[in-house]
């Protein structure tokens, strides 16, 4: 249970890094970044930095997509007796209260 909790975790973590390195990032094909003067910023080095981006951007993908995997295995389930995987879902009825019983109309002539 305690790996879930942490796969989880790194998961969330990675989720956010690989969005904001996805919106740090500019268009190949232009875009707005073109429109308001982006293409002054090829010359000052920018370039090194959109390698670096993207380099960024692929290894959280592959990390994520990797452990998306592991946590799909690592996801506790119930087992059966038999060694099979449970599907049915358990009630505690300390949880569930219990009604009383509604007596039925009885047939009057």
């Amino acid at each position: 249970m305690a790996i879930y909790i942490i796969l989880s975790s790194i998961i969330f973590l990675i989720c956010l890094f690989l969005g904001l390195s996805v919106l740090i990032q500019n268009p190949k094909g232009g875009g707005l970044s073109q429109t308001f003067g982006g293409a002054g910023t090829q010359i000052m080095g920018a370039r090194k930095t959109a390698d670096f981006l993207e380099k960024a951007t692929w290894t959280l993908a592959i990390a994520l997509c990797v452990l998306s995997i592991f946590s799909a295995f690592s996801i506790p389930r119930s087992t059966t007796t038999d060694g099979g995987i449970s599907t049915e879902l358990t009630v505690d009825d300390n949880i569930m209260p219990s009604f009383p019983q509604i007596p039925l109309p009885t047939d009057v002539d």
